[in-house]
């Protein structure tokens, strides 16, 4: 075997989970395929909401296309959304809405809404719909957000154009969420009162697959940084503590806490400091680190753990340890919903999809978001909508380039329309709202970062 083939990364995990994925796909899909159409009763006027739902985001297509090329085209960094914000605005502005600029404390966010003639707080419920825009370094809208912006647009529309044709009594809001990528804008705009008047929240990714439940894991970073005492390494170096030695230890002791860990966990760190010169002992070092878990109570158990090692570290050195969690809030794993999300389902079979439940897609192919912390204060969903081949990973090159042609049109009508329905749906469904309050409850109820993770 040649140095080049030692360095190259197996494929046969992912081949043997595409493989796996795929033959249970083909059961889900058989089966759905198979089940009779379910009769769209649940309220009054159901079918006509739907039916307009569709018409309005099939309607729509031009304009989203034209939204999600325009972002994809002029990709921002997080708070950094001008273009896009101005875009958005002024497409909801020229069709009779008043928009609000940066709302919630966070400035390149945005936010409209649709009250019904008959509304009454207390007494109608208020969806949220939201469209993320930022992009990523380097490779643009590697992550399709200009497709969830394009969705969410679609949606509201949508939704307001099926609202009014049955009637339907509630508030509609659309909210433009910047700074998803690598930061937590949702939680700043939480903090902003952004879900105080919310009831549930809706939004899509785009992804390799349409599923109706996804698993994002929640995310907490921590910066550490050990202090020793510098001295020269030839000539003097029992007086010195050498906090590369702490950097070291806690980096190998993490990787050795792996062996402990659930699988869908993930413990990841990069030394980012660790002297100047190898005749000098250094007296600082530091490290970056990602704590990632798929549940509330195990990230915070997991961060503990990550806790100790910084601290043993430093006492087996000599040094003293600075530990700065969460420069920006952390991000929670999402709680999806799963009376909305088989609601989602039924929008998406009816428009030649077929949404796979949880557990189809392994839960180790799975990243994080900040919409993870608005599912822990609201009963929400956060399906995933197909415009790549499997194979395509997010984040990546060749996902940018699939997140701007036909396939994230096509995904991004899907989307509005499904997202529309659902929300419609959620007006006027007593009953699923009630089971998507219950379920919500029954799962651990809210879980704040502010007041439980600072």
């Amino acid at each position: 075997m040649t140095s080049a083939e030692r360095t190259t990364p197996s494929t046969a995990f992912l081949d043997h989970a595409a493989a796996s994925i795929s033959a249970r796909m083909a059961e889900v899909t058989e089966a759905a395929s198979a089940a009779e159409p379910a009769a769209l009763d649940a309220y009054p006027g159901q079918k006509e909401a739907w039916r307009v739902a569709s018409i309005s985001a099939e309607a729509l297509e031009p304009t989203l296309t034209e939204l999600l090329c325009d972002l994809h085209a002029h990709p921002e960094l997080a708070f950094e959304e001008v273009h896009a914000q101005a875009t958005l605005t002024a497409l909801l502005e020229g069709r009779g809405y008043r928009v609000e600029q940066g709302a919630h404390e966070v400035g390149t966010a945005l936010r409209t809404s649709w009250t019904s003639p008959g509304y009454e707080s207390g007494s109608h419920r208020t969806v949220a719909i939201m469209a993320e825009y930022d992009a990523l370094p380097g490779i643009g809208h590697a992550c399709g957000h200009n497709i969830i912006a394009a969705a969410g647009i679609g949606a509201f529309l949508a939704a307001v154009d099926a609202a009014q044709a049955a009637g339907i009594e509630g508030r509609l809001v659309l909210l433009g969420t910047p700074a998803e990528e690598g930061h937590s804008g949702k939680e700043y705009m939480i903090r902003g009162g952004m879900l105080d008047d919310i009831d549930i929240a809706v939004m899509i990714h785009p992804f390799g697959y349409d599923i109706a439940s996804h698993y994002w894991l929640g995310r907490r970073t921590l910066q550490a940084t050990f202090h020793g005492v510098a001295a020269h390494a030839s000539s003097q170096p029992f007086m010195g503590r050498n906090a590369l030695d702490a950097a070291t230890l806690a980096y190998q002791a993490m990787g050795l806490l792996r062996q402990q860990m659930a699988p869908s966990d993930r413990l990841h760190a990069v030394i980012t400091d660790g002297g100047h010169r190898p005749s000098v002992i250094p007296e600082q070092a530091s490290l970056d680190i990602y704590v990632r878990s798929l549940l509330t109570d195990s990230l915070v158990d997991l961060s503990a753990r990550v806790d100790d090692i910084l601290d043993g570290a430093a006492l087996m050195t000599g040094c003293r340890v600075e530990k700065t969690w969460d420069v920006h809030p952390a991000t929670l794993p999402i709680r999806n919903n799963q009376a909305l999300a088989e609601r989602w389902t039924r929008t998406q079979a009816l428009r030649g999809r077929v949404a796979v439940p949880a557990g189809v897609v392994p839960d180790s192919l799975a990243a994080s978001t900040d919409f993870g912390n608005v599912s822990q204060l609201v009963p929400g969903i956060h399906p995933m909508v197909k415009v790549s081949p499997s194979d395509v990973a997010l984040h990546t090159a060749a996902f940018a380039t699939w997140a701007a042609g036909e396939e994230a049109t096509r995904a991004a009508v899907d989307s509005a329309a499904g997202l529309a329905q659902v929300a419609v749906d959620t007006l006027a469904d007593d009953a699923l709202a009630a089971a998507a309050r219950a379920e919500f409850e029954a799962t651990g109820g809210r879980f704040s970062v502010a007041e439980q993770l600072g």
